[in-house]
């Protein structure tokens, strides 16, 4: 795999079954934690990562992530005669002037591997980052997805984000098998949510990727599996017997914001970490837990 990675690819074409009713209609990949949606903390990551052509594959219900990205200019018109700069600036500022946002729909709901699928004609011929909104990685230092480019424009090889999980979780994954231990190393085999009899290892896959523009033709050619859905691991599984991939133990902590649990983790974290929520935060949780 050669070149820079320039694209960032989001499936948001889900339906949020597990937040409904809000995701009726409001789609799960907005969502807030404290003041800004999902969506927003995935596309500032793949802009850390060098990232300048962002690929959002959706459906044609979903129209809220399009509007989000796009210019409000009766609300710019009004904060500007309001003379309220600041909150001015944070609605123009969601996407840089040098970014770029497509937006691609997914027919049917065929899969993650599908969806990805969607995007090969927006990304062409270049390794490309895919990043799963649901997922939110929280990290002091550089972002997952720079992580994880830096690596496989380092050693030209694919590279997914991993980390280990309790053995009775692997059924919820895909999980890896690698060849060496430490931070990265190579991938000999995926299976897709084994059970945990069944299982290689406990390094679980989590929605960071950084992929060879091979992997299309690869998903292209993937049979259905369950549910009738294209799965992206399965396409990982054919470009193994090809070409190398790494997994690589990013730094971070992730968030499973495709759960209820998760999002509520997730907004405490980022409410902490706000120097101007961070003791009203505190002072909320211990008084929470008093009343217990």
């Amino acid at each position: 795999m050669r070149g820079r990675v320039r694209c960032a690819v989001f499936p948001v074409a889900g339906l949020g079954t597990r937040f409904l009713p809000a995701t009726k209609t409001v789609p799960k990949e907005m969502l807030p934690v404290v003041d800004r949606p999902l969506i927003q903390y995935a596309v500032d990551e793949a802009i850390d990562a060098g990232c300048d052509t962002l690929v959002f594959v959706t459906n044609r219900y979903k129209h809220a992530v399009a509007d989000y990205f796009d210019k409000a200019y009766e609300l710019e018109q009004k904060l500007e005669r309001a003379g309220k700069s600041e909150l001015l600036a944070m609605i123009r500022d969601v996407l840089p002037r040098h970014v770029r946002a497509v937006f691609v729909t997914q027919a049917e709901a065929l899969g993650l591997g599908h969806a990805v699928l969607c995007a090969r004609p927006v990304v062409g011929e270049q390794p490309f980052a895919v990043l799963l909104p649901d997922d939110l990685i929280w990290n002091r230092g550089k972002g997952a997805t720079r992580q994880l480019v830096e690596l496989a424009e380092r050693e030209s090889a694919s590279v997914i984000a991993v980390q280990d999980v309790p053995i009775e979780q692997t059924r919820s994954y895909g999980i890896v098998a690698t060849r060496g231990g430490g931070t990265s190393s190579e991938i000999g085999a995926i299976v897709e949510k084994p059970k945990p009899e069944d299982a290689p290892s406990t390094l679980a896959v989590v929605g960071r990727y950084v992929l060879s523009p091979r992997i299309f033709e690869l998903l292209a050619h993937t049979r259905p599996g369950a549910g009738g859905e294209i799965q992206l691991t399965d396409g990982i599984a054919a470009l193994l017997a090809e070409d190398r991939v790494l997994a690589h133990r990013f730094e971070g902590r992730r968030f499973d914001c495709g759960s209820r649990i998760g999002l509520i983790e997730a907004t405490l974290r980022y409410a902490l970490e706000d120097p101007g929520l961070r003791e009203a935060a505190k002072a909320l949780m211990r008084e929470a837990l008093a009343e217990g």
